[in-house]
This record gives C-alpha cells, sequence and structure tokens, in this order.
C-alpha cells in the first residue's frame, strides 16, 4: 500500500464515494494486501463465529436467526467486494462495519447484539 492518507486515487478523488461504498478500495489502496487480508480475516472469523453459535442454539428460533444474521453480513461483504472490484453493479450496499453511514452501522450492531441475547439465553438456561 501506499501508507495511512497517502492513497493517490482516493486523495484526488477518483474514488467516488470512498467512505462509504468504496471503503474497501480506500483500504486496499493505503494499506495493500496486507491490510486487505486482515480486513477478510476478520470477517471470516466473525462468520465463523456467527455459524458456531448458530449450531449451538437449541432452538429453532435461535438458529434461524443466527444463520439469518450471518446471512446478511455475508452478502453485504460479498456485494461490497464485488461492487469495489466490478464484479457487481454498483447498489449502494455498505460494508458491514466499516462504511461511513449511521442506519447501516445502527442495523448490523442490533442484529448482532440481539443474536448475542439470545445466546447468552441459551448459555444460561444449561
Amino acid at each position: 500500500g501506499k501508507g495511512l492518507f497517502n492513497g493517490t486515487q482516493t486523495k484526488l478523488k477518483y474514488v467516488p464515494e470512498q467512505d462509504t461504498d468504496f471503503i474497501f478500495c480506500t483500504i486496499g489502496e493505503e494499506q495493500g494486501f496486507r491490510g486487505s487480508a486482515v480486513i477478510l480475516l476478520l470477517y471470516l472469523a466473525l462468520i465463523l463465529r456467527l455459524i458456531v453459535l448458530a449450531e449451538r442454539q437449541r432452538s429453532a428460533f435461535g438458529r434461524v436467526y443466527g444463520y439469518s444474521v450471518m446471512s446478511i453480513c455475508f452478502f453485504h461483504l460479498l456485494i461490497n467486494i464485488g461492487m469495489v472490484l466490478g464484479l457487481t453493479p454498483v447498489i449502494g450496499i455498505p460494508l458491514p462495519f466499516f462504511s461511513y453511514g449511521g442506519s447501516a452501522l445502527l442495523g448490523f450492531t442490533v442484529l448482532l447484539f440481539i443474536f448475542l441475547k439470545i445466546d447468552a439465553m441459551r448459555s444460561r438456561r444449561l
């Protein structure tokens, strides 16, 4: 990468919406392969953890809700990175927990915390 805040494409405004829809492009340009790989590994860890938590649920509702949260995060990630790479059309899907925008961040946080509360209730019943 070119270093933090040294990206030419983002500094010269060649990348539209670089703090919202194309935040992964900015991370990739400034932090390089390592930065992009770290972000993708963090998302992989989150998705795998959500799968493990969903499998541990005793109720059908908890399991379905867990897989739903995981699916929403996965497809948002897949579509956003596809937009950055030019594989999918630009439709304004935010990168979960990274893109600037209050409603998306709030929505992902509420989804995740509801699932964590469901998992905590499962642990308490054991």
